[in-house]
């Protein structure tokens, strides 16, 4: 067995990399990405949040989630309104028509987990899913333990 096979973090890379490439080819269709995903997810939890809730839901930096949010809100995907709460404060919901492709967007991720996990038998899926959670709830709890930030 080779040094990269060994990794667990290369793996664990590698794997989310390649569902990462299908997944933008199957959400193109619908004028999405899987850079649009952790958005989409906390939106459709929420009917409407802060860049700053957002940001923290999707574990992604505000440079990067300000970027996001405006093109995603050019593409018509959601909509920005003042927040009556914080003047100062926008809060960002999806559109209409992107709450309608919603049914169609999960059955295109679950076929895409079911795909992923086509190699293990039906009987190991959602053990190996349990798994995988406990080993990055894990790993989230040991870059806390160091000061980090988890990512969750």
């Amino acid at each position: 067995m080779s040094t990269i096979e060994l990794s667990m973090g290369y793996l664990l890379h590698w794997g989310a990399r390649v569902i990462r490439r299908l997944a933008d080819r199957r959400l193109k269709g619908f004028g999405l990405s899987a850079a649009h995903l952790p958005i989409i997810y906390a939106l459709a939890e929420n009917e409407a949040m802060a860049q700053k809730a957002l940001a923290a839901y999707a574990s992604i930096e505000q440079p990067t989630m300000a970027a996001t949010l405006t093109r995603m809100e050019r593409d018509r995907i959601i909509e920005r309104r003042p927040d009556p709460d914080d003047k100062r404060s926008s809060l960002f919901s999806l559109t209409t028509a992107t709450r309608k492709k919603l049914p169609a967007i999960w059955r295109t991720i679950e076929d895409l987990n079911n795909e992923a996990l086509g190699g293990l038998p039906e009987s190991q899926r959602q053990q190996f899913r349990r798994q995988l959670n406990t080993m990055i709830e894990a790993m989230e709890a040991r870059v806390a333990a160091e000061g980090g930030k988890a990512e969750r």
